[in-house]
C-alpha cells in the first residue's frame, strides 16, 4: 500500500479527495479513511460560505460561480498541507472535471476516490438523513452536474463502510 509519496524536497504528503453526490457517504468514508491512514479529515461542507449554505438550504442548487471561491479555498488547504508535507482526506462533491482540476494541485499527490451509486439508493439515504443543509430535493441537480471521473479509485457507495475503506486502501 502506498498512502504517501515523497516530493523532491523530501517532504511527505498526499491528499485524497473522497467525491460523489450528496448522500453517497463522503463524510462517513472520509472520516474512516483518515483514521485508517492516521491523517486529518476535512469536510468541504465546512468551507462553504454562509451564502452557499443558505442557497442550498433554500432548495437552490449552487452554480459554478457559487463554487469558485469554495473550490479555491479547498485548493489552498490542499496546497498548504502538501507544502508542509502533510497527508489528509477531504470529503468533497467535486462533481465536475473542472472542479477536480482546481483541486488537483499536484498530479502525483492528490488522488480522487469516487463513491458511485444509483439515484434511488442515494435518495433513500438522503431522506433518512437529519441535520444537514442539503435537501434531498437537490439530488437530481447533483446527478445532472456529475461528470464521472476517468482518473479515480471508484467504489460502490452501497457497500458496507469498512469494505469501502478496505477497497480504497488496497488501491492507493
Amino acid at each position: 500500500m502506498t498512502d504517501q509519496t515523497h516530493n523532491p524536497d523530501g517532504a511527505v504528503g498526499q491528499f485524497i479527495v473522497v467525491m460523489g453526490v450528496a448522500g453517497s457517504g463522503k463524510t462517513t468514508i472520509g472520516r474512516l479513511l483518515a483514521a485508517r491512514l492516521g491523517c486529518p479529515f476535512y469536510d468541504a461542507d465546512d468551507y462553504h460560505p454562509p451564502a452557499n449554505v443558505a442557497k442550498m438550504a433554500g432548495g437552490l442548487p449552487l452554480d459554478d460561480a457559487d463554487r469558485a471561491g469554495w473550490l479555491a479555498a479547498l485548493a489552498g488547504l490542499i496546497s498548504d498541507g502538501l507544502a508542509r508535507g502533510e497527508r489528509g482526506v477531504i470529503a468533497c462533491s467535486a462533481l465536475k472535471r473542472a472542479y477536480r482540476a482546481v483541486l488537483r494541485v499536484d498530479e502525483q499527490r492528490v488522488r480522487f476516490v469516487y463513491l458511485r451509486g444509483d439515484y434511488k439508493a442515494i435518495q433513500a439515504r438522503l431522506l433518512a438523513r437529519e441535520g444537514h443543509f442539503m435537501p434531498a430535493a437537490l439530488l437530481s441537480s447533483q446527478f445532472e452536474a456529475l461528470e464521472e471521473p476517468a482518473r479515480a479509485i471508484s467504489v460502490e457507495a452501497g457497500l458496507e463502510p469498512d469494505r469501502i475503506v478496505a477497497a480504497i486502501v488496497e488501491q492507493l
